[in-house]
């Protein structure tokens, strides 16, 4: 019996949120790479288009108009659900109440395209041609693809090698909607060929990958696009939680739980409810879960550092391994990021929120529970968010607490199958970050 609370299309969020807008304190401004200068607009422009840069840098705007172009493919599958998991809450025995927003049933499978189609659309409208990215797991690389599909823009994706060789599904879907995809690190870039000469068996990072895509974005007619970090992308996001906020609107969360690579799904998921938070409206706790092999919240520096490994990006402060730091080759490959967006980690500096690091074994434990019970094969790096709501709904169980957990399920697993299967044989590795990898990452901050 599950229940599901819908939004009809009248409800779909005219607005995105601007955090910004309510900090005491703004973070720390990104920095030139070359005179490490605070960064300005026209500095970014060859990146970005400048709705973009304005949204991100330059705006304090508390909401942001959402342009009908973009709200019109919004429509192909939003609202989303908001569903309550009865079955999981029966198996835990638990008087916890667990609600999930359900971002899987976008075309792609995941919350990305909710970004993807914005930048698409501010790209075309300033006469861009193509648009460069690089991809962890796939889910960004396949949502920018489906995107610049809808708005005549070419599309090339770098994949990090881990992922491509883990999800050639994946990547077909990407070709599919007329994307070129490359494997991570490539001897196309000056990046990536860096990367081989170094390590001929790479498995690639995120940040190797963004090295190469902003490399080959420095061609005519090109910009480059970047699926979570940034302070326009976690914007793009909080169409999330603006839904969830009017489908919980009877059974306010205590508690807000969401993974975090580079912070979009849980920013997305948050913010709206930090902002009823601060006016008093009601008093949730906010929970952010990483990888224990990626943990950059948790184990890492808050301090000036490289987007991308190669230090062609600006300066940006944010929690951080370093940037030449490569995670293991977990599964949850949109999570393998040495660092973490630097609005959110300013706001974890300043105490708004929490953080723990899941083993990707209790994870797809989580996951293997939640498929089993909703029927929802969820994406390994919702996973980690599961991890934790299971961890909560059972001390509820033990304690007698009814607390409410709100999550977002930012994607499905249908392309993840191999890494479930490499589970329920027992042969899914549990790496972790060794502390003389950190150390040594971190004596290369800029």
């Amino acid at each position: 019996m599950t229940t599901k609370i819908l939004l009809d299309e009248s409800h779909l969020p005219a607005r995105w949120y601007n955090v910004r807008a309510d900090l005491c304190t703004q973070p720390p401004p990104p920095l030139h790479p070359g005179d490490r200068s605070p960064i300005r607009p026209q500095d970014m422009a060859p990146l970005f288009p400048m709705e973009f840069i304005t949204q991100g840098i330059i705006s304090t705007d508390r909401f942001v108009v959402i342009p009908e172009e973009v709200r019109d493919v919004y429509r192909l599958w939003r609202p989303t659900p908001l569903i309550r998991a009865h079955r999981l809450e029966r198996a835990l025995r638990t008087p916890a109440r667990i609600y999930f927003k359900y971002e899987g049933i976008s075309p792609t499978g995941s919350h990305k395209p909710n970004t993807a189609v914005a930048q698409a659309y501010y790209n075309a409208r300033q006469g861009v041609r193509r648009l460069t990215t690089e991809t962890g797991n796939g889910q960004w690389g396949s949502a920018l693809a489906f995107a610049c599909a809808q708005f005549g823009l070419e599309c090339d994706v770098w994949m990090v090698k881990a992922s491509y060789d883990q999800k050639p599904a994946r990547r077909s879907m990407m070709e599919l909607y007329g994307a070129r995809v490359h494997a991570s690190p490539s001897e196309e870039t000056s990046a990536g060929a860096k990367a081989l000469a170094e390590d001929p068996y790479s498995p690639g990072s995120v940040g190797i990958a963004i090295s190469e895509a902003v490399e080959a974005s420095a061609a005519p007619d090109t910009r480059y696009a970047l699926g979570s970090v940034l302070n326009a992308v976690l914007l793009h996001q909080t169409i999330i939680g603006e839904e969830a906020l009017e489908q919980m609107a009877g059974d306010p969360p205590d508690l807000i739980v969401g993974v975090v690579g580079g912070g979009s799904t849980f920013a997305g998921l948050a913010f709206p409810f930090l902002r009823e938070k601060w006016s008093g409206r009601f008093d949730p706790r906010f929970l952010a879960v990483e990888p224990a092999a990626c943990p950059s919240l948790t184990r890492g520096r808050y301090a000036y550092d490289y987007f991308d490994a190669a230090g062609f990006t600006p300066l940006f402060k944010m929690h951080t391994l370093g940037h030449d730091f490569v995670p293991g080759p977990i599964h949850a490959g949109g999570l393998r990021y040495h660092g973490m967006s630097p609005l959110l980690s300013h706001m974890y500096e300043l105490g708004h929120f929490e953080a723990t690091a899941k083993s990707q074994r209790e994870c797809f434990d989580a996951g293997v529970l939640f498929a089993r019970t909703e029927g929802i094969v969820p994406a390994p790096e919702p996973n980690h968010a599961l991890a934790a709501v299971v961890e909560e709904a059972r001390r509820c169980a033990e304690t007698g607490e009814a607390e409410v957990i709100l999550t977002a399920l930012c994607g499905h697993g249908h392309f993840d199958m191999r890494a479930y299967e490499r589970h329920l044989s027992g042969r899914l590795e549990d790496p972790e970050a060794p502390p003389e990898q950190i150390e040594s990452a971190l004596t290369h901050l800029p």
